[in-house]
């Protein structure tokens, strides 16, 4: 007999695979053009800016740490970097302007029109996400949002919107690595 431990394991699963199944059929054009425009602007010596919160700030540095280390082969580190990571920063713009402020100001510090900016947001609410982004398509960079479901705020800030077709956080997520993964040894196979 199946415990309600094991059903919840058993559907918990099953959820993400069917999440995934969907990011299959309806995702994989996006899937690579953002794979595309990421070895482009690497390619021309662009570098790939990625910020979020919570869950997402860690995805970001996951995958600036992918790019920057390695995937899985040996090859030149790729200029990668997650907005996420000083605190100095965080909470010196957080405290002196406002926390939906944090991004926007480092990217507006940091930031090139051949540069590709990367934003991360399960809800596709994060206004200091969205002011990033904003902030970045101002300076002419690339934009980019990783997020669930439509419709949301993301994809109107974005000039490439991956929405993971779930209003579930924890399947987002999911799901969300799972791309970045795939796109981490598209851009390897292709620099």
């Amino acid at each position: 007999m199946e415990s309600k431990r094991d059903k919840i394991i058993k559907d918990t699963i099953v959820e993400s695979i069917l999440v995934k199944q969907k990011v299959s059929e309806e995702l994989n054009d996006v899937i690579l053009d953002i794979s595309m425009n990421i070895s482009k602007v690497l390619a021309k010596k662009g570098t790939v800016y990625f910020f979020g919160n919570g869950g997402s700030a860690a995805d970001a540095q996951h995958v600036a740490a992918e790019f920057v280390g390695r995937f899985s082969k040996d090859r030149r580190p790729l200029p990668a970097e997650a907005l996420t990571t000083n605190t100095s920063i965080l909470t010196a713009v957080g405290n002196d302007y406002d926390f939906t402020q944090v991004f926007s100001r480092q990217v507006k510090a940091k930031v090139h029109p051949n540069d590709i900016v990367i934003g991360i947001s399960t809800s596709g609410k994060s206004k200091n996400v969205i002011n990033g982004l904003e902030a970045a398509k101002k300076i002419g960079a690339m934009t980019v949002g990783f997020t669930g479901a439509k419709p949301n705020l993301m994809d109107k800030v974005s000039d490439i919107c991956l929405c993971v077709p779930s209003k579930i956080t924890p399947r987002i997520q999911e799901a969300h690595i799972m791309i970045w993964h795939i796109i981490s040894d598209l851009v390897e196979r292709d620099l």
